[in-house]
């Protein structure tokens, strides 16, 4: 049997699948539902950043303790909403090629794959199993573990290592995601980082922080399994 050796870390939002909105809708309403007044999520520079971090600055900018209880009490109240606006249907999807790349890399004996997302364990679960891609991820890192994103990357390196008994060599850990921040947070355990614009980020701007690699999106499994080769 052939020993894992690669480990491929994913961001959900922008990479995976896109929710059309869900995610936020579900946040504003979970603020509506707590704290009895509205919310506009865009008032924070909430891509690439972890829940509990974007509920922190959401109750920052609406003067509102940013208490561990309050947090906490936001975080409960998006995620009984969330399952709801992800049932709602509004042109949701899995990202082009995803599908077809998840299960090839689910079939390689050398190669593990997680998440490394800004989405409590929770949500991603919610929003995986909807789009029906969950089955295919073990382990992984999430807001759970930290709100600051950088610091998830040694959670998922961990979990991969207890889980498959490897210590997986940084040269070949590679981080995926759709934002600026998906790269730095590669960058700051090592990994190689592939970039995507299938975000908010278009590919020009995330070509400028120096991913290892960038596409456009993942359509051509081909030339993902190129980059991830020896």
């Amino acid at each position: 049997m052939v020993s894992k050796r690669t480990l491929i870390l994913w961001d959900i939002d922008g990479t995976l699948i896109v929710s059309h909105g869900a995610g936020v809708r579900a946040m504003e309403l979970g603020f509506q539902k707590q704290f009895g007044r509205s919310c506009d999520l865009g008032q924070v520079d909430w891509a690439g950043r972890t829940d509990s971090w974007i509920t922190s600055e959401v109750l920052r900018h609406n003067d509102l303790p940013v208490t561990p209880e309050n947090i906490q009490a936001y975080l409960e109240a998006y995620l009984s909403l969330l399952p709801v606006e992800l049932a709602k249907g509004q042109q949701g999807q899995v990202l082009p090629g995803v599908l077809e790349l998840l299960e090839t890399l689910h079939t390689r004996d050398d190669i593990a794959q997680g998440l490394l997302t800004g989405n409590l364990r929770r949500g991603a679960q919610f929003k995986l199993t909807h789009y029906e891609v969950w089955h295919y991820f073990e382990f992984g890192a999430f807001a759970d573990d930290s709100p600051l994103r950088n610091e998830l990357g040694p959670h998922a390196r961990r979990r991969a290592r207890e889980l498959h008994g490897v210590d997986f060599a940084p040269d070949r850990t590679f981080i995926i995601g759709d934002t600026p921040h998906d790269i730095a947070c590669g960058k700051v355990i090592g990994a190689q980082t592939i970039a995507v614009a299938t975000g908010q980020y278009p590919l020009d701007e995330l070509t400028a922080h120096s991913p290892t690699h960038a596409f456009a999106d993942f359509s051509d499994t081909a030339a993902f399994l190129r980059a991830i080769s020896v």
